[in-house]
C-alpha cells in the first residue's frame, strides 16, 4: 500500500457513510490492519463482524507503523489496529465497547486494550485475565472506559 492509499484508508474511508440493508440496522464500516499470520487478530475480526461491523482487512507486514501513524502511544499498542468512523481501535477491544464509543462520541482518539489479555475477544480460552479497555486522547492520556474482571 502506498502513502496515498494509506492516507485515504485512514482519513477518508472512515468518513464514508455506514451501509445497511433494507430491514436491518445500519452496519458500521471498519478497516483493520493486521499481520497476515496472526490468528488471534483473525478471531477478533470474526468477533466484530458477528457484532454487526462491516470489516475490510488489510494484511500488512509492519502493522506497528499503522498503529504509530494512527496516534497510538507505543506503551498502549496491541496486535492490530482498526479505524472506524474516525476513531482508532487498538487490540482486542470488545465490540460492545466500540459500539458504545460510536454512540457516545467522546472527544478522544480511540480505544485500546494493551497487550493480548486472555479472555478478551479473539483471545478466548483458558482462564480469563482481568483487563481494561482504555480511552486515549491525542495527548496520549488515558482513562478507563470499561473494566473486565478475571
Amino acid at each position: 500500500m502506498n502513502r496515498k492509499q494509506f492516507l485515504y484508508t485512514v482519513f477518508a474511508a472512515p468518513l464514508l457513510p455506514a451501509c445497511g440493508t433494507a430491514g436491518s440496522p445500519q452496519q458500521q464500516q471498519m478497516i483493520v490492519f493486521k499481520d497476515p499470520t496472526c490468528g488471534c487478530c483473525g478471531k477478533w475480526v470474526e468477533h466484530v463482524r458477528a457484532n454487526g461491523f462491516v470489516v475490510e482487512v488489510q494484511e500488512v507486514s509492519d502493522f506497528a507503523d499503522y498503529s504509530r501513524r494512527s496516534g497510538v502511544p507505543s506503551k498502549l499498542r496491541g496486535c492490530h489496529t482498526a479505524i472506524v468512523d474516525g476513531y482508532t481501535v487498538e487490540g482486542h477491544v470488545p465490540a460492545a465497547d466500540i459500539q458504545r464509543l460510536l454512540s457516545e462520541r467522546p472527544e478522544a482518539k480511540g480505544l485500546v486494550v494493551p497487550g493480548m489479555p486472555i479472555g478478551s475477544p479473539g483471545m478466548e480460552g483458558g482462564r480469563r485475565q482481568a483487563y481494561s479497555v482504555l480511552l486515549f486522547g491525542t495527548d496520549g492520556r488515558t482513562s478507563v472506559f470499561r473494566d473486565y474482571p478475571a
